[in-house]
Formats: C-alpha cells, sequence, structure tokens
C-alpha cells in the first residue's frame, strides 16, 4: 500500500502487530465437583457455591478492560460466564476448542480414576475419549486465531482445567509430561501473554 503526500508517493509504514493480553479463570464450582466425579465432556452445573463464585468472578473482572470472554461451550462453563456478565458486557463467545478433556468412558465417573490415568493419556486417549495432547492441538487452534484477531487488546477465557495446563504448555513453556504429573494448584485466575505472530511450539 502507500499513500500520496503533494506529489510523491510513499509507502505505507508496516502496521505493527502487538501481544494479546490474555486472562483465565476456571469455570466456578459444580455438584460434581463436590461429589469427587470428573465431569469431563458432560454438561455440569454450578452448585450453589459456584454461583456465588461466578457472581464474585464478575465482579472481580469488572472493569478488567476485556475485549471480549471466550467460554468453553459445556454448560458449566457457560453457566459461570452467563452469572459473571449477565449484561452481556464485555460480549461473551462460546467456543468448543475450550472444551474439557473427552475421558471417554470415565465421563461422568470418580475423579480419582481420572487423576490416576493422567500421564498415561499424554498422547493416548482415553478408552473412547482424547489424549491430552488433543487437547493442546485444539487450544493452540484457539490461540492462533486469537492472536490474529486481537493483538494489542485483552481478553477472558473461563474454561476447564485441560485447557489450563495447554495454555502452560505452549505459553510458558512448561513440559506437559510434568504439568499431568503434578498439576498447578488452583487460584483465581492466570495471566498469559499471546506474542504477537504466535505460533505453536513444534
Amino acid at each position: 500500500m502507500s499513500r500520496t503526500r503533494g506529489s510523491r508517493t510513499e509507502p505505507t509504514p508496516p502496521t505493527t502487530r502487538m501481544a494479546v493480553d490474555l486472562v483465565y479463570e476456571s469455570h466456578s464450582t459444580t455438584t460434581d465437583n463436590e461429589a469427587g466425579i470428573a465431569t469431563g465432556r458432560l454438561p455440569g452445573r454450578l452448585s450453589d457455591l459456584g454461583r456465588r463464585q461466578a457472581a464474585e468472578l464478575g465482579e472481580r473482572r469488572r472493569g478488567g478492560g476485556f475485549a471480549a470472554v471466550f467460554t468453553s461451550d459445556l454448560h458449566r462453563a457457560v453457566e459461570t460466564a452467563a452469572l459473571a456478565f449477565p449484561d452481556g458486557r464485555p460480549p461473551v463467545h462460546q467456543d468448543r476448542r475450550l472444551r474439557e478433556c473427552d475421558y471417554g468412558e470415565l465421563n461422568g465417573g470418580p475423579a480419582a480414576h481420572v487423576a490416576a490415568r493422567r500421564t498415561d493419556c499424554l498422547d493416548v486417549p482415553f478408552p473412547g475419549g482424547q489424549s491430552y495432547r488433543q487437547v493442546v492441538r485444539a487450544t493452540a487452534d484457539f490461540l492462533r486465531e486469537v492472536a490474529a484477531t486481537y493483538d494489542g487488546r485483552r481478553i477472558l477465557l473461563i474454561a476447564h482445567s485441560a485447557n489450563r495446563w495447554a495454555l502452560d504448555f505452549l505459553l510458558t513453556g512448561v513440559p506437559l509430561e510434568e504439568i499431568l504429573r503434578d498439576p498447578p494448584a488452583w487460584r483465581p485466575g492466570w495471566h498469559y501473554t499471546v506474542p504477537a505472530g504466535w505460533a505453536p511450539p513444534p
């Protein structure tokens, strides 16, 4: 592209792309969480505690300057976002790429059984389900789109533990094996930077 100045035509300087500021929040506590059940790809519902937590999330993040909120399309994440941002501001978008890992035959089973098989399912899928590497690929595809669309802006993600582990691997370089062996403790929010022109590691 070029621009005209007087009688001269000058090249238009290239647009400088900027990093995306990404804030991640887990969906709020569910009845399955309280019962020790691994919901996986099942919808899940917030408990009374979870509904209070979702409202608190909205208070905590209100005024955060978010251009958009992205949430998994599983019910427990959608419910969290709806309670946190009931007026639809910032705009909330559901994205299936932010779904929890599919535990296959263990969806809805004891959480302890899923935890015991985590490291075995790094590359080999849960029976009838997914591997954690597949979750990483879906999350990477989402991040590529975010880096191209929201450069220089701030977004909020509301999703699941497997997505957070994928973000740790993709954006901070922590080995996925290490994360699955010793997952980071929960806390109210994680901050990441998606560099301009981000591409997933090989």
